[in-house]
């Protein structure tokens, strides 16, 4: 922990101190240069970068000191130096370092995968360099292997044990044309190439699976804990090995929504492999999402929406774990995902994530009422025959009590032309007349059995005073 002078009269502030341990082309690239820009913006936290040539050089009780370590394995990364530091400073570890040795063999990522019950291709694996001879067993065929007893018929896919080794090679039947396509670290805009050898590899390890047709693309999925995970899709370099770029020069990733079983599977991988931050390579084929290869530390390139969640997760995940310790004026937020602010030339500005609607079509038929206010007694007997004053309304929908309405309506209106009729009941003729001609139609439509079975009518009354 770092202790920060004020002005003269001012408390003190203390801070957390975040050490990134890496080579320098990871630890000064860009995804980490935007994430640490935005964990400094916490108060109570300040990061550090270990220099490489500190890393590789000096002993680790000369390494800055930190209270909560972001350490990552890449090419030429003294691991081992960095969990030594661990043993002795004991900071709060981000990724846990013993894991990722088992990120550097495939064998061993497989196994993890299968036990956490995670779907992966059908594979099986030739150890070379095992004393058992059961576990180096290949009969190859011209369109098969057999790998310990296990066939595969081709296409399928060979990938190198070691982690490290990106030259995955898939080899096509000769129905197909034969040959292979070799895949590897991209090198300008080429991730593979096409080969027309055939013929596995006869030297090393290698884990033997089938190869699973997808659509033309890969998913690639970034966690940031188990409860975060950000994908893109990319042109799968198994295609023509072309790297699709932008007018900027960069791989070109298409946005990708994961299902509820994919959130789950990113869940899992973060968990067994007990990685915070963790890249891993999902195939979607036959209506299920396989994974094919954990990658361990990995960052979005270029997407400001995760390296503003990265940052705002990994401070708060730090602060609740280091806080209470070091007795910091934090408080808890109460939700971790806070109005979406982003830095726009204008200021800081609230981002617009999506919009929701909830849309109906218009194509129903509008209900067709009719009001009338009656007073007559005729009604009222009728109201009364069927227990309207016991719960104050009464419905009649069935033919036989629609007639007894349809007929009450005949005979006041048949008062009106006989001139017998009251003023009050003379003023209702046209209602009298509209409520003759609509119960005409639906009691004649009622004794008929009418086919259209949504239509129907009710007559509800309601007494909304006391009789005298």
């Amino acid at each position: 922990m770092e202790v920060l002078e004020g002005e003269e009269g001012e408390v003190p502030v203390k801070q957390v101190v975040v050490g990134i341990c890496a080579m320098e082309k990871k630890s000064g690239s860009k995804p980490m240069k935007e994430i640490l820009t935005r964990l400094e913006e916490f108060e109570f936290i300040r990061t550090v970068i270990f220099p490489e040539e500190v890393i590789l050089k000096e002993p680790v009780d000369k390494w800055p000191l930190c209270d909560c370590l972001i350490s990552f394995h890449s090419k030429g990364f003294p691991l081992e130096k960095a969990q030594a530091y661990t043993d002795l400073r004991k900071p709060y570890i981000i990724n846990d370092l013993e894991k990722q040795y088992d990120l550097q063999d495939r064998r061993v990522v497989y196994s993890t995968l299968q036990r956490e019950g995670i779907e992966l291709p059908r594979f099986a694996i030739l150890d070379r360099d095992s004393k058992d001879p059961s576990k180096r067993e290949l009969i190859e065929g011209e369109d098969h292997v057999e790998v310990n007893g296990v066939i595969f018929n081709k296409p399928f896919v060979e990938k190198p044990v070691s982690a490290e080794d990106h030259n995955i090679y898939i080899y096509y039947p000769t129905s197909a044309g034969g040959g292979s396509q070799r895949l590897f670290r991209k090198i300008g805009s080429r991730s593979s190439v096409y080969s027309p050898e055939s013929r596995v590899r006869k030297t090393g390890s290698y884990i033997y699976e089938d190869f699973m047709p997808t659509d033309g693309t890969d998913v690639k999925v970034y966690t940031v804990g188990p409860d975060y995970a950000h994908a893109e899709a990319r042109k799968s370099p198994a295609l023509d090995g072309k790297v699709e770029r932008d007018s900027e020069g960069k791989e070109v990733r298409y946005p990708v929504i994961l299902s509820n079983a994919e959130k789950l599977i990113a869940r899992k991988v973060c968990l067994a492999f007990k990685q915070t931050v963790c890249g891993f390579d999902l195939l979607r084929a036959n209506g299920k999402s396989y994974v094919c290869d954990v990658n361990g530390f990995s960052f979005v390139k270029n997407s400001s929406k995760y390296y503003d969640d990265c940052a705002k997760i990994l401070g708060n995940m730090i602060l609740r774990e280091l806080a209470p310790t070091f007795h910091l004026p934090w408080a808890i937020p109460f939700q971790l995902d806070d109005p979406p602010f982003v830095p726009t030339t204008f200021g800081k500005m609230m981002e617009l994530r999506c919009v929701v609607a909830v849309i109906r079509h218009g194509d129903r038929t509008p209900k067709q009422k009719m009001k009338m206010e009656v007073r007559h007694p005729k009604f009222f007997a009728l109201f009364a025959k069927y227990d309207g004053y016991k719960d104050g309304h009464v419905k009649l929908k069935k033919p036989k009590q629609l007639q007894e309405v349809l007929d009450i309506a005949r005979s006041l209106l048949g008062e009106i032309e006989q001139k017998r009729a009251d003023p009050e009941t003379e003023e209702k003729k046209g209602k009298l007349e509209q409520l003759k001609s609509v119960l005409e139609i639906y009691v004649s439509a009622k004794e008929e059995e009418s086919n259209n079975k949504n239509e129907e009518i009710e007559t509800d009354f309601t007494s909304s005073a006391p009789l005298t």
